[in-house]
């Protein structure tokens, strides 16, 4: 599975994203808008953060608690998690 949060470098909100992501051991990666206009138009990124899955945009704001475990639970029940 390949996540990744797409964000300014000044958003707020992108540290508690990963910090929730590493608290459900969910890898990602982090893309910052400046250094990515590609994803920017692509993904028509107008907010921050947004988080990305495979490919496809799930999420265009802070997702809550409950909205993460809820996509990740069924994401995850179709393919397992990586680990270390």
């Amino acid at each position: 599975m390949d996540v990744l949060i797409i964000a300014t470098k000044a958003c707020t909100h992108r540290m508690n994203l990963e910090q929730e992501l590493d608290g459900m051991q969910i890898e990602h990666r982090v893309c910052f808008v400046e250094n990515c206009p590609d994803l920017v138009h692509r993904f028509g990124i107008r907010h921050s953060p947004n988080l990305v899955v495979d490919n496809e945009l799930v999420f265009r704001k802070q997702p809550t608690e409950v909205e993460l475990h809820a996509y990740f639970d069924t994401k995850t029940k179709t393919s397992p998690r990586k680990t270390n």
